[in-house]
């Protein structure tokens, strides 16, 4: 047993008395569909909904002395702070992006209680990030990276030695989301070479694919925080520094709009909430395939810190990525009948969820923007080809994300 491995599982030994082991359970659905055995770690059911707890709980058992903790957190991070501030009794100031949703800020709120304060500095984690360091340095407290601190990376590999214990061997692959790197560094100093792994993260901040390119940790230029659990800009330094070597071939990036299909499935067939960056390790079963057909594979549930206020936008989201929605500008004559003539185009299966005179004034044509729902992509084909036929002037918005900004 390496040193590595011996703190890991002291570390997973001091977190029994603070929150039990996280399920690992197999899943029928998904074994069945990816015909392999698939099993989820679920760090959404940890007391804060994710494996942050984890790092926090280790980095803090070793500092008790200390009379203040510092962190910033897009909210995961800042829940296990907050939680941990509580349980030792110690004082904890937590910066928040302002884009943070309210469903985390609350929580973090009442896992702290009076112990901590939280204050939300600026649009992105990064910016937030300086903020938290500079006031760490200037009040002196201790500060709690997310990600990038050798007992936090050895407080995530608890998950591996949980996984271990409970599957009673190693898996033959794991599929681990990416934020900062320190789960995924943690697992893999925890398992080495005795698995095969897939690092997965949000097309919208991959920056260990990007630091894997360069051969060192960059900076994206810009980051989408949708999946803000793993919406990280830089990749860690003391995380990169285990994770350099894993190969791009290991690496894989998921579009945001792709994770919405699968929160959605998750919810509607096994009744599992995710959050974006939780439901990451589940969506990139689809692009394994034949790599992991008959084998054991772990997926790490990371999160379920979700704001079902935006569900809404998920579902939209979904759709659209799946085809099945779709938006476009009509360009509709002025005359008593027209809109019938459109309407009566439409198939059995077609539902108009949005309808607007963008220009109401116009005397010949007037500009219509319509939403549609259907129960398969190849509907549109068809109705498309029925308004061709028909002679109606029409313009597919639904790609063009600079205008469909600004009128969907």
């Amino acid at each position: 047993m390496s040193d590595f491995q011996d703190k890991a599982r002291q570390a997973t030994a001091a977190m029994r008395e603070v929150f039990p082991a996280t399920p690992l359970l197999r899943n029928d659905h998904l074994s069945q569909r990816f015909d392999a055995d698939i099993w989820l770690k679920r760090e959404d059911m940890s007391p804060v909904r994710s494996y942050k707890l984890r790092g926090a709980l280790n980095a803090m058992r070793k500092q008790q002395d200390k009379g203040l903790f510092v962190c910033a957190s897009a909210g995961n991070h800042a829940q296990g702070v907050a939680y941990m501030c509580k349980h030792f009794d110690v004082r904890g100031v937590i910066f928040m992006p302002v884009t943070t949703p309210q469903q985390k800020i609350q929580k973090t709120g009442m896992f702290g209680g009076e112990n901590v304060e939280i204050r939300l500095v600026g649009d992105y984690f990064d910016d937030c990030l300086s903020a938290a360091q500079a006031f760490c340095a200037s009040e002196g407290g201790h500060f709690l990276s997310p990600f990038d601190d050798e007992d936090v990376i050895e407080g995530q590999a608890s998950v591996a030695v949980e996984i271990e214990q409970q599957l009673g061997r190693v898996p033959d692959h794991m599929v681990i989301p990416v934020g900062g790197g320190g789960l995924s560094s943690g697992v893999l100093s925890y398992f080495g070479t005795q698995t095969q792994y897939t690092f997965v993260e949000p097309s919208g901040g991959a920056c260990l694919r990007a630091a894997l390119q360069a051969g060192k940790p960059v900076a994206l230029p810009r980051v989408d925080t949708f999946a803000d659990g793993a919406a990280v800009a830089r990749i860690g330094e003391k995380t990169f520094a285990i994770l350099k070597g894993v190969g791009l071939a290991n690496s894989l990036t998921i579009p945001e709009d792709r994770l919405c299909t699968t929160m959605i499935e998750m919810l509607n067939v096994e009744g599992i909430v995710l959050e974006p960056a939780g439901a990451l390790s589940i969506d990139a079963l689809q692009d394994l395939g034949q790599a992991i057909r008959g084998r054991s594979v772990v997926c790490v549930v990371s999160g379920g810190n979700f704001d079902f206020e935006r569900l809404p936008e998920v579902k939209e989201r979904a759709q659209r990525y799946s085809g099945v929605k779709k938006y476009f500008i009509l360009r509709l004559p002025q005359r008593p009948g027209a809109l019938k003539d459109f309407l009566n185009l439409l198939g059995p299966d077609d539902d108009i969820a949005r309808f607007e005179y963008l220009k109401k004034s116009a005397r010949n044509f007037g500009s219509v923007l319509i939403g549609i729902e259907t129960s398969e992509p190849e509907q549109f084909t068809r109705l498309f080809e029925r308004l061709d036929t028909n002679g109606f002037t029409y313009q597919d918005i639904t790609e063009d994300e600079i205008l469909a900004q600004f009128v969907v």
